[in-house]
């Protein structure tokens, strides 16, 4: 089947009687593989044959590639006149021959490439993670979070922590405030002072360096929380095309959020084996990796069903939610959940009231809960709070039940 990739150009006789056909074919059938679109494969596969011409053109044999030939071809591009191929579309003419030298250092024709791998961390920054990891028990997720604050100082204080000072600390923390919110900016001063701690346990920075990170003001419960009124949430909830395979995850991943009170976090978690199909749960590990089962009510079953079975790409991954490009991979983050649901508010024109799209959803859950009747204690449990005090806060939503309890401004007698 992947040799009709070639066909459409008929240049299929051409390639296998080259010495490189047979790579070719063989990077066509993986791409085949791992799902790629018919006209994205064919691009890719156009790409490597342009990497192959020019190679031919300067005496480079295939097993000499290495990173350093890619960036030769990627500079060429800019005054590329080789016949019969284009030029203009750089980006993906560059991203197909680093697929195609990333599947040939997988069938080890080349010995060494870095197929697009990640910029190795500072030395610190694994320490840390690894003194986090064994001392806290610190998740992946959250010394994700740490590793954005602690790359960005080291860039910008430099990496040797004996020459750290309060006054470079500070000014860190303001200049970052300023082009953030208030629950970046916090994070960011969470990050730093547990960095400092590991920094000053190690003995590598002056001790209590820790208390020169500034304090973010911040006043409990002094804001109201963001939702979205019921008629919003449900038009988000259809405007998914249910004709898609992507409208179909789409809207499964809306209903646990709009109807369960998700987190992102928590959907981008659940693999395929939480799902209790007979005993309608669903398992979700939580902030605190408290395994909790909430129901499964037939509206959110019967959309993991339709995802699942006319939907969901076979993927080498059993997380339940998987990206809809290939190569199919789980999702990465929770960011990649909140660009769904911004999507479809964008879709719906709903108008998202902050940031963080996809806890809006869960917020609105709470609101909606609470309006109904429903206890704060019932939906502290919902919603998977340790503390009912964390529940509070959306009292103040409620106005009904407030006005009930507020008492009468006391009349001034006139003078």
């Amino acid at each position: 089947m992947f040799a009709n990739y070639f066909e459409s150009k008929g240049r299929i006789h051409t390639l296998c009687a080259s010495a490189s056909g047979s790579l070719l074919e063989g990077f066509a059938c993986d791409l085949w593989q791992t799902g790629y679109a018919e006209i994205t494969a064919r691009r890719h596969i156009r790409a490597a044959e342009h990497l192959i011409y020019w190679a031919d053109q300067n005496a480079i044999r295939v097993d000499e590639f290495k990173e350093q030939v890619l960036s030769h071809f990627d500079e060429h591009l800019n005054q590329c006149q080789c016949p019969g191929y284009g030029h203009f579309d750089r980006m993906n003419l560059v991203s197909g021959a680093r697929l195609f030298m990333g599947y040939l250092y997988g069938a080890r024709v080349i010995d060494a490439f870095d197929a697009g791998k990640a910029v190795p961390d500072p030395v610190l920054l694994t320490s840390f993670c690894e003194w986090m990891r064994l001392r806290r028990g610190s998740k992946d997720s959250t010394l994700g979070t740490y590793s954005i604050s602690i790359k960005d100082l080291l860039k910008q204080v430099g990496d040797d922590p004996g020459k750290f000072d309060a006054k470079g600390l500070r000014q860190f923390v303001l200049t970052t405030s300023r082009k953030q919110g208030l629950a970046a900016t916090k994070n960011c001063t969470t990050a730093l002072r547990m960095f400092l701690r590991f920094l000053i346990a190690e003995g590598k920075c002056a001790v209590n360096l820790a208390d020169a990170v500034p304090v973010v003001a911040q006043w409990k419960h002094s804001s109201l929380p963001r939702y979205l009124q019921a008629q919003d949430v449900e038009r988000i909830i259809a405007s998914c095309n249910l004709d898609s395979p992507v409208g179909r995850r789409d809207r499964a991943i809306l209903l646990l959020l709009a109807r369960l009170g998700l987190r992102a976090g928590d959907i981008v978690q659940i693999q395929l084996g939480d799902i209790d199909w007979k005993g309608a749960w669903i398992s979700v590990t939580g902030k605190s990796r408290r395994q909790t089962k909430f129901p499964l009510t037939q509206e959110v079953g019967q959309a993991i069903i339709n995802y699942l079975q006319d939907g969901r790409p076979q993927a080498d991954t059993t997380a339940l939610f998987v990206g809809s490009r290939a190569p199919f991979r789980a999702f990465a983050s929770h960011c990649a959940i909140s660009v769904i649901v911004a999507k479809a508010m964008k879709r719906a024109d709903a108008h998202c009231p902050s940031g963080g799209a996809a806890h809006v959803l869960r917020h609105s859950v709470a609101t909606s809960l609470l309006r109904e009747g429903t206890s704060l204690q019932d939906i502290a449990v919902i919603l998977g709070h340790r503390s009912i005090t964390t529940t509070q806060i959306y009292a103040k939503v409620d106005r009904s039940t407030l006005q009930q309890i507020a008492q009468p401004w006391p009349e001034v007698p006139p003078c």
